[in-house]
C-alpha cells in the first residue's frame, strides 16, 4: 500500500495481485502523458471525435431571472452527450500504448459505459461493462447503445444493484484478467493513480473555462459549481482553479427525496456533506456508513450521483476547506431541470440538474457571487423517460387524493 496521495485521503487498499497493474498502470502514465505522439493522437481524437473544446455559454434568460451572471459550460456537447468522452479517450488510448485488448468498466447512468464503448469500439477493444440492476431499469437506452456499439453490457444483481456494486464486481472481473486487460474506470474514485489520471484527463474542461471565461468576462468567475456523485466532473472543473482561491468552488451532491442537514439517512448520496472516513473501493476516503462501517446504500433521482462514497481527492479539499460541498432535494433538482429545459431550451441530465438547483437556491444570497459558471456535465435525453414516469406518478397521487 502507497501512503495517500491527497493529504490523509487516497492510497493503495486492494488485494497484493493487483499491485503489479497498478503499478504497470502509474509507470506507463508517467511515461506517456508528456509523450508528444501520445499528445497529438490524444488531441485528435478530442478535436474530431469527442467534438472538443465545448461552449461556454452564457444563458442570459436564467441570469435575467435569477440576477446574476450565469455561464454554462456545455458538456452536454461532447460526442455520447456527456464529459466521460474526455476520460475514456484517454485512458482507451492510455490502453492501447500498454497493448491491451480488453476494456472492462462500471457505469452508474450509462453514459460512462457509453463513452467507454464509443472508445472501445473505435480503437479496436473488446469491451464489458458492469451496471446495477437497478440502473439497467433506469437507463435502458443506455444499455442498448453500448450493445448497439459491441459491448457487453453485465446486470449485477448484488447489494444494492447500484454503482457501488457495479464496481465491485469490476474489480473481479480484473483479478482474473489483469494480464490482457485495463479497468476503465470512470470517476475520480479507487485507488492511486486512479483518481489522478482521470482527474487529468478531465481537467481539459476547467483549461477551457479559464481562457473561455477571460476571453468573455476579463475575469474570473466568482464560483463554479458542478454536482458530485464520484467527482469527475467536478475535479475536471475545479481543478485548473484550485490555486485561485478568489474562485469559490462548490460540488453539490444529491440529497436525496427530503432535504435535512441533520439527518444523516435523509442524505442519501452526499458523502461530503455527512460522510466519515473509511476505506472504498481501494481508496481512503469519506463514506456513507453506519456505526458498524458497514456501506449505506444511497439513493438519488439521478444514476450518476447514486453512489456512497467521493473521490478520495474532494475529500481532501473538503478537509482543507477548499471546496464548500452542499446539496439539494430530488425535487429541487426536477425543478431545475424544467426550469433550464423552459428558459435556455437546453434539457441537462438529472446530474447536472443538482448544480443548476444550487445556483437556482443561492443565487440571491450573495454566496455565489455575480458571476458563476454551471459545470453542465451531461444532456437529459437519458432522463427523459424517468421523469416522465415521476410526473405521471405524481399525478396518480394527486388523482388519488383528490377522491379522498
Amino acid at each position: 500500500m502507497k501512503k495517500s496521495m491527497y493529504g490523509k485521503f487516497g492510497g493503495q487498499f486492494v488485494p497484493e495481485v493487483l499491485m503489479p497493474a497498478l503499478t504497470e498502470l502509474e509507470e506507463a502514465y508517467e511515461k506517456y502523458k508528456d509523450d508528444p505522439k501520445f499528445l497529438a493522437e490524444l488531441d485528435y481524437y478530442m478535436k474530431d471525435f469527442a467534438g472538443r473544446e465545448t461552449p461556454l455559454y452564457f444563458a442570459k434568460n436564467l441570469s435575467k431571472k435569477y440576477g446574476i451572471k450565469i455561464y454554462l459550460k456545455r458538456e452536454d456537447l461532447v460526442h455520447g452527450g456527456a464529459h466521460k468522452l474526455n476520460n475514456t479517450l484517454g485512458q482507451a488510448l492510455l490502453a492501447k500504448y500498454m497493448g491491451k485488448k480488453r476494456l472492462i468498466a462500471e457505469t452508474g447512468a450509462g453514459q460512462h459505459g457509453t463513452a467507454t464503448a464509443m472508445a472501445a469500439a473505435n480503437m479496436g477493444f473488446e469491451c464489458e461493462v458492469y451496471m446495477g440492476a437497478k440502473d439497467i431499469v433506469r437507463q435502458h437506452m443506455n444499455v442498448y447503445r453500448m450493445e448497439l456499439m459491441g459491448t457487453k453490457v453485465n446486470s449485477v444483481e448484488s447489494g444494492s444493484r447500484t454503482l457501488k456494486d457495479a464496481i465491485n464486481e469490476a474489480f473481479r472481473d480484473w483479478v482474473t484478467n489483469v494480464e490482457n486487460t485495463h479497468y476503465l474506470i470512470g470517476s475520480v474514485v479507487g485507488s492511486h493513480p486512479y483518481p489522478m489520471i482521470v482527474r487529468d484527463f478531465q481537467s481539459v474542461i476547467g483549461k477551457e473555462v479559464k481562457e473561455q471565461i477571460m476571453e468573455k468576462e476579463g475575469r474570473y468567475p466568482d464560483s463554479i459549481v458542478a454536482c458530485a456523485g464520484g467527482g469527475s466532473n467536478a475535479m475536471g472543473i475545479f481543478h485548473p482553479f484550485v490555486e485561485d482561491t478568489e474562485v469559490k468552488l462548490f460540488p453539490v451532491e444529491a440529497g436525496g427525496k427530503e432535504m435535512k442537514i441533520t439527518e444523516k439517512e435523509a442524505l442519501h448520496s452526499s458523502s461530503l456533506c455527512v460522510g466519515e472516513e473509511g476505506i472504498l473501493q481501494g481508496a481512503h476516503t469519506l463514506i456513507l456508513q453506519d456505526k458498524y462501517g458497514q456501506i449505506l446504500e444511497s439513493s438519488s433521482v439521478s444514476a450518476g450521483l447514486d453512489y456512497s462514497g467521493v473521490g478520495p481527492e474532494l475529500a481532501h479539499l473538503a478537509d482543507i476547506g477548499r471546496i464548500t460541498p452542499c446539496n439539494v432535494s430530488d425535487d429541487e433538482a426536477l425543478e431545475a431541470f424544467y426550469e433550464l429545459s423552459r428558459l435556455e431550451g437546453i434539457i441537462p441530465a438529472l446530474e447536472s440538474s443538482h448544480a443548476v438547483a444550487y445556483v437556482m437556491k443561492m443565487a440571491k444570497t450573495g454566496e455565489l457571487g455575480d458571476l458563476v459558471v454551471i459545470n453542465l456535465s451531461g444532456r437529459g435525453d437519458k432522463d427523459l423517460e424517468s421523469v416522465f414516469r415521476i410526473m405521471e406518478e405524481g399525478k396518480e397521487k394527486e388523482e388519488k387524493e383528490a377522491c379522498k
